[in-house]
């Protein structure tokens, strides 16, 4: 793509953010609201700069909590997935279980966590992975499921093992649907990491919110949401990435170009 091209897509929508930004500082300042109410845009980077110092340690470990919760979720929410599609006892007794959990709001788990795991990066990282574990979960799963009965029909007449069914059709044809559920999943991590956070850390994005909110800090606020914005931003497109990565790499290999 030319840089010509680039700028006719994106020029116009970069100038469109621009004027709200500019219309939102004209506003706050000429319209006199309150601070605390809305700060306007030139405010809430002051705010940031002053606490630019510190804000490296806590992105830190908002970023750590978001993606040991991600990958808690992932090395145990494929396993279970495999269990399930292998096992129909297995799926009639998960899957309530499932949709109890996701059902269930994970603030209200959240202090649970606290008392079972303790205070700080361990109930974090858990709360993460309990949001994150569901799409895994079910989409992997869809995958799994979603081979052609004639090609399993196909491998079982050539008396194929079921691991290597497993390996040469059943996960290539997953991989779209797993690929797909790690981007939900990274972005439901950003979430779970800042509410346990809200609930139980002295550090992390989500603290300093809840810190600069009990002192009436909006602008603070309003900055710390633009950063963790920007934190789920990269955390997805860096899941895109990797899955561009094995899409060219695997997705477009044919069971039988694999052998």
């Amino acid at each position: 793509m030319t840089l010509t091209r680039r700028l006719s897509e994106y020029g116009l929508a970069l100038a469109a953010i621009a004027a709200l930004i500019v219309l939102w500082e004209l506003l706050c300042r000429f319209a006199k609201i309150p601070i605390w109410l809305l700060p306007a845009p030139s405010l809430i980077v002051t705010a940031l700069g002053e606490w630019l110092h510190l804000l490296p340690a806590h992105f830190m470990a908002t970023l750590t909590a978001v993606f040991g919760g991600f990958l808690l979720a992932l090395a145990v929410g494929i396993p279970i997935a495999v269990m399930v599609v292998y096992s129909p006892f297995l799926r009639r007794v998960i899957f309530p279980v499932l949709v109890t959990m996701q059902s269930v709001p994970k603030v209200a788990l959240a202090p649970l966590l606290l008392i079972w795991v303790g205070y700080g990066l361990p109930s974090n990282i858990l709360i993460s992975a309990i949001v994150a574990f569901f799409p895994i979960v079910i989409n992997t799963a869809t995958g799994l499921d979603s081979v052609e009965p004639e090609l399993l029909d196909l491998t079982r007449s050539y008396d194929s093992s079921a691991l290597k069914v497993f390996w040469k059709v059943r996960l290539p044809s997953a991989l779209p649907f797993v690929l797909s559920a790690m981007k939900i999943a990274i972005s439901l991590s950003v979430i779970g990491a800042v509410v346990g956070e809200f609930v139980g850390s002295d550090k992390g994005l989500g603290y300093l919110i809840v810190n600069a909110s009990s002192t009436m800090n909006t602008a603070l606020v309003f900055g710390v949401i633009l950063v963790l914005s920007l934190l789920g931003i990269m955390c997805f497109y860096l899941i895109a990435f990797v899955e561009h990565l094995v899409a060219s790499r695997y997705l477009y290999r044919t069971p039988v170009a694999q052998e």
